[in-house]
């Protein structure tokens, strides 16, 4: 894949700072925080080379769409002592084949769609005897072109996973609608706010051993993190405030 770097070291840092800075802000409203959140830095489509600016500055989560960028990364930065204690999610659309190149690698799958994915992350993190931990995806506002499961769904799939010896649900993840006006979003992040606590309530959603808050709740990007914030996420996936926009064009994305 081909990717572009079009920020200095000095405008990443500059961008976390005010990410960061507007995530403490949200969290104040709603009376959290700020510590409540994690930064996932999304880095899809672009160089080692602005990963490694943002870890200068001190970022620890990145967020990738695709396995193959995503074990590249891996593979360039796991033998610099500057990324120790980085950990690695996957937030995009995993296809069942893919997912033995994930297995052991990554701290957080975040878009588990169908049990029958789930199970395959089982088949694979019981071959390598390590326990795997997942969010599930739910396409909260019922949009046909996304992906995960219903609200109504959701309960029954978690009952499934439930019974995966290695694999481990520690929350729900959503893509709320693109949107202009981010509190058109904040009903669909109170909704899955309520159904996280919930499914925790019932001992379906079960506690991280990564050290993740739980119930995990990732929702909220560049357009529209600040309400997640206020609205109860644990996640915030941002890649444009940090990385800048994307060229897509002449891109060949691989998964």
């Amino acid at each position: 894949m081909e990717t572009e770097t079009n920020l200095s070291a000095e405008e990443i840092r500059s961008n976390l700072q005010c990410v960061e800075q507007r995530i403490a802000a949200a969290s104040a409203r709603a009376g959290r925080r700020p510590d409540d959140v994690t930064l996932v830095a999304v880095s899809k489509t672009k160089p080692a080379e602005d990963v490694a600016f943002a870890l200068a500055a001190g970022q620890r989560h990145f967020g990738e769409n695709y396995v193959q960028e995503l074990n590249e990364k891996i593979r360039i930065f796991e033998e610099r002592p500057e990324a120790e204690g980085v950990h690695w999610h996957m937030i995009g659309h995993l296809q069942r084949n893919k997912v033995k190149y994930l297995v052991g690698r990554v701290s957080l799958i975040h878009s588990v769609d169908t049990v029958a994915l789930a199970e395959q992350i089982e088949k694979e993190s019981a071959k390598k005897g390590v326990v795997t931990e997942i969010l599930l995806e739910i396409n909260v506002a019922g949009e046909e072109s996304k992906w995960g499961f219903s609200m109504e769904e959701a309960k029954d799939a978690a009952g499934a996973v439930k019974a995966l010896p290695h694999v481990r649900l520690i929350g729900l993840m959503t893509s709320a609608p693109y949107t202009e006006d981010p509190e058109s979003n904040r009903g669909y992040f109170r909704a899955l706010k309520a159904l996280s606590d919930g499914l925790y309530a019932e001992g379906l959603i079960v506690p991280s051993g990564n050290g993740f808050r739980t119930p995990a709740l990732s929702m909220g990007m560049t357009g529209d993190f600040e309400v997640a914030v206020e609205e109860g996420a644990t996640m915030v996936r941002v890649g444009t405030a940090v990385f800048g926009a994307r060229n897509y064009a002449d891109q060949k994305v691989i998964q």
